[in-house]
């Protein structure tokens, strides 16, 4: 919530959709709210998972761009909205870039990086797309092509994603920066099963939007985020600040 307050960019639109938190969240949510001085919104209901919660943070937007930020996630400047914005244009709907993974408690150790520089569209059918941190894309995108497939619990940001470039062929734009700082233990990486999990369902995932892949081929998607992890992480004057 901090690193959205302290965006160069003034017109932001700030959702928080919360699961019946028992933990403080709330809590917390009401201290940051006057901050915000009208321009968060949140609510606070059970849910089927996290996608259907963006799911439901995506039907509140009201605003011309939607991007996602997780909890345990950060801007990784104070500029990153701004210059997001700036990036759009009547032909540009889609915009990528970079992130990377730290440590939980201990922001300013570097664990791995995930850049979206290399992405192509034939990447699709290995299961490999751009970070989706990183993903800022125009509201008319989810109202014209679908949101998230909530009965995915791993893959329904690779779905959307190649959704919209294999069957839409949206117009997209790299932006060469890193957006955001986050924690490393998220939903598909705890554990080995859950790498199984989100491997079964990118290729379900390809199979139901028609691309062309097999097992061999997903588990590419692995070798790919081991090329990154060598990539350095930009320094802060790529990062805007």
């Amino acid at each position: 919530m901090d690193s959205v307050l302290q965006q160069t960019y003034p017109d932001i639109e700030y959702i928080v959709v919360d699961g019946e938190s028992m933990d403080g969240t709330i809590d917390i949510i009401q201290s940051f709210e006057p901050k915000f001085n009208g321009r968060m919104h949140w609510m606070s209901e059970k849910d089927k998972g996290i996608y259907d919660a963006m799911n439901k943070g995506i039907k509140m937007a009201t605003g011309d761009i939607i991007g996602i930020l997780n909890s345990d996630d950060f801007l990784s400047s104070d500029t990153i909205i701004e210059r997001v914005v700036e990036q759009f244009s009547e032909h540009v709907e889609l915009i990528y870039g970079d992130v990377h993974f730290v440590k939980p408690g201990n922001p300013d150790k570097n664990v791995r990086n995930y850049t979206g520089r290399f992405f192509k569209p034939w990447m699709i059918r290995y299961g490999y797309f751009p970070p989706h941190p990183s993903i800022y894309a125009r509201r008319e995108l989810y109202e014209n092509f679908g949101l998230y497939d909530s009965s995915m619990r791993i893959s329904a940001d690779f779905k959307f994603f190649a959704n919209l470039v294999h069957n839409h062929h949206v117009n997209m734009k790299y932006l060469p920066m890193d957006f955001v700082t986050m924690s490393t233990g998220g939903e598909s990486t705890k554990s080995i099963k859950q790498r199984e999990l989100g491997t079964h369902e990118d290729k379900l995932a390809c199979q139901q939007l028609g691309i062309s892949t097999n097992w061999l081929f997903i588990r590419m998607k692995y070798a790919f985020k081991a090329i990154d992890a060598m990539i350095p992480k930009r320094n802060k004057q790529n990062t805007g600040t």
